[in-house]
């Protein structure tokens, strides 16, 4: 795979929702998190009713492009009550090179692995989500499953063109010498390469990787969500809304339970 600098579609068939859309139905869309994130409070799920216990599985949480840590925080909240030893990444706003990144989220992997003596879940989204598969290809010891909510997981750039302009302009301040963001390089380079490479080598059969996509996602085009080598996972969420759906947490509970059963 080499990845376009530009929006592609990587496969036929339904259109991303943003396609020929009406500026109402932007504004509604851009709304919905704020329903989901309420829903969610509302919800049994939140409460914890018929979660599994988390039984002190570790969980580092990867938060996605242009976010940091603080978009994560009704999850990790979430987690702890339910028993997890929940990690984030330090990440304060997700627009740094993604090899220097994951080099990063690796150190604080082992970390946190050292430190509680088994194998870690890793939960990412978005960008954040490609980060989470890499950590699991680079260190399959210490990753004992990921989750990857609305992540463009094998087309990293098939993404909506309003948020691919956001992402031509951090390379440009990048290439202009502002500190802590990614460059055109990473986009269309050595560096897009080599990230490239990556994501095309198997992922470790050992590891269980679901990847969570929605059609009503007016970011990323979700045909880039559906990796082969993932159980893909349909959401009907909101883009950012993945982090607060009730759904998407009954479904967290289930696989991260399981995760906690099998983990040593």
């Amino acid at each position: 795979m080499r990845t376009a600098a530009l929006p592609t579609r990587t496969s036929p068939g339904e259109a991303p929702p943003w396609e020929g859309a009406s500026p109402l139905a932007t504004l509604l869309a851009a709304q919905r998190p704020w329903r989901e994130a309420a829903a969610l409070l509302r919800s049994p799920v939140w409460r914890g009713h018929g979660v599994p216990d988390g039984g002190g599985l570790p969980v580092l949480l990867v938060p996605g492009f242009l976010a940091g840590d603080p978009s994560l925080s009704l999850m990790e909240s979430w987690l702890r009550r339910r028993g997890y030893r929940t990690c984030t990444s330090q990440i304060r706003v997700n627009v740094d090179c993604t090899r220097r990144a994951v080099e990063r989220l690796e150190r604080r992997l082992v970390d946190l692995t050292d430190r509680t003596g088994r194998p870690a879940a890793v939960v990412g989204q978005s960008r954040g989500g490609l980060f989470a598969k890499l950590l699991a290809a680079r260190r399959p010891d210490r990753v004992t499953g990921i989750v990857t909510l609305g992540s463009p997981n094998v087309d990293h750039m098939a993404i909506n063109p309003l948020v691919a302009a956001q992402v031509r302009l951090v390379a440009a301040l990048g290439g202009a010498g502002v500190p802590g963001l990614f460059v055109d390089d990473c986009l269309q380079g050595g560096c897009a390469d080599q990230l490239a490479d990556e994501l095309d080598r198997p992922f470790p059969a050992g590891v269980p990787y679901v990847s969570v996509y929605s059609r009503a996602d007016w970011v990323v085009d979700w045909h880039a969500c559906l990796d082969p080598a993932a159980e893909n996972v349909h959401v009907d969420s909101s883009h950012v809304g993945m982090s607060v759906h009730p759904e998407v947490y009954e479904l967290l509970g289930r696989r991260l339970g399981a995760l906690a059963r099998r983990a040593p």
